[in-house]
């Protein structure tokens, strides 16, 4: 059966009625949006997915498809780079319109950490962070367009669900030749995978990057919804901080409570040439800070633009008001008008990634139909 419209009510705007659109700073999102568009014109046409690798497109949806961001793909690659914010404003407008999304909407933040880690177990570092096992297959959608299901494979030829965060924490892994690298502490280990990446400081002084490469397949628990509901925390002290206070503080408890959250992800090397630019995303492009946005990608075409005001929420001594591309996603970020913005690398984008929990207004910028001019006309 064929998804449903994602978007049941939206209403088409004019950049005239876009609240502080003359003066937005564009320029970071029309970084982001080369990334993409550089990725888009060597990326597999048929976009197709396999184990391990990311994710280079997505489904039409919300009337943005990757047919249509061709066009202003293919234009911003002929655009010389860096461009002035007159000429990135005018590329948005010439190439986009704008399209409120009316859902509601919700913003967190994530970020991309860096720890202390080694390649190999030392007496200092005993927690692994692992590749993808050889019996974690993905099963086929029911649907066009979603994606497919991670599961075991059993050497009957049948498959069940893969083992949740307990079992594997409990040894079910151990022994397998799997480990990837190695932590010093569960609760960075715990971190490192609801952020789905990390740069690792290594004894030697150089650095190793690790990203998303699958998951075990089980749904996402919030853990700090978890201590919520049992009482242990206030509702306003469950962000990343709070969280890992009241880890640090009940060693008895921190297992049972990171259980809770069945979901485990499994990590690949990453390329660290570029030491400056942001993790790769689901997208397959470096993210830029505070310009990538992971969304839902059953309902966000990847490398669409959308301008995202969350007024509650200050970023640099004003409320967040900032065009942002879609290049990553994740399992917690469902919805038309649910966003998790990349904050950038270390511990300060983790300070300001972890308290960001804010409503949102979402407006996808949707790709005109006629030609677009170069930016730097």
């Amino acid at each position: 059966m064929p998804p449903t419209d994602p978007f049941p009510a939206v209403t088409p705007l004019r950049f005239a009625e876009l609240e502080g659109w003359p003066t937005l700073d564009v320029v970071p999102a029309l970084a982001a949006f080369r990334r993409s568009a550089v990725a888009s014109t060597t990326a597999s046409p048929n976009g197709a997915t396999v184990l391990a690798a990311p994710e280079t497109r997505a489904p039409a949806a919300g009337g943005v498809s990757a047919a249509l961001l061709d066009a202003a793909f293919q234009a911003l690659v002929a655009t010389p780079d860096p461009v002035s914010q007159t000429q990135a404003r005018r590329f948005f407008e010439q190439a986009f319109e704008p399209v409120r999304v009316e859902t509601p909407g919700f913003v967190t933040g994530y970020y991309e950490p860096l720890v202390a880690g080694s390649r190999e177990r030392t007496d200092a570092f005993t927690v692994p962070l692992y590749v993808p096992p050889s019996d974690l297959v993905t099963v086929p959608p029911e649907s066009e367009g979603a994606p497919g299901r991670f599961v075991q494979s059993l050497p009957d030829g049948s498959t069940r669900d893969y083992p949740d965060r307990a079992t594997i924490e409990a040894g079910a892994l151990a022994g397998r030749g799997l480990e990837i690298a190695w932590l010093a502490d569960p609760i960075d280990a715990f971190f490192v995978h609801v952020q789905g990446s990390a740069r690792l400081a290594l004894p030697d002084g150089t650095t190793m990057r690790v990203g998303y490469a699958a998951k075990n397949g089980h749904r996402f628990t919030a853990i700090g919804r978890v201590l919520v509901q049992e009482g242990r925390l206030a509702l306003e002290e469950a962000d990343m901080a709070g969280l890992r206070r009241w880890l640090a503080a009940h060693p008895a408890e921190m297992r049972r409570v990171l259980d809770q959250n069945r979901s485990f992800i499994f990590f690949r090397e990453m390329p660290d040439d570029e030491p400056e630019a942001g993790p790769i995303g689901g997208a397959g492009v470096a993210l830029t800070p505070l310009a990538s946005l992971a969304v839902d990608r059953l309902l966000h075409a990847y490398g669409t633009p959308i301008l995202v005001e969350a007024p509650t929420l200050v970023v640099e001594g004003a409320p967040f008001r900032r065009l942002m591309v879609a290049q990553d996603t994740g399992s917690a970020i469902v919805g038309p008008a649910r966003g998790d913005i990349f904050t950038g690398s270390g511990a300060s984008a983790g300070a300001l990634a972890g308290g960001i929990r804010h409503p949102a207004r979402f407006t996808l910028l949707r790709p005109r139909e006629n030609s677009v001019e170069r930016a730097d006309r």
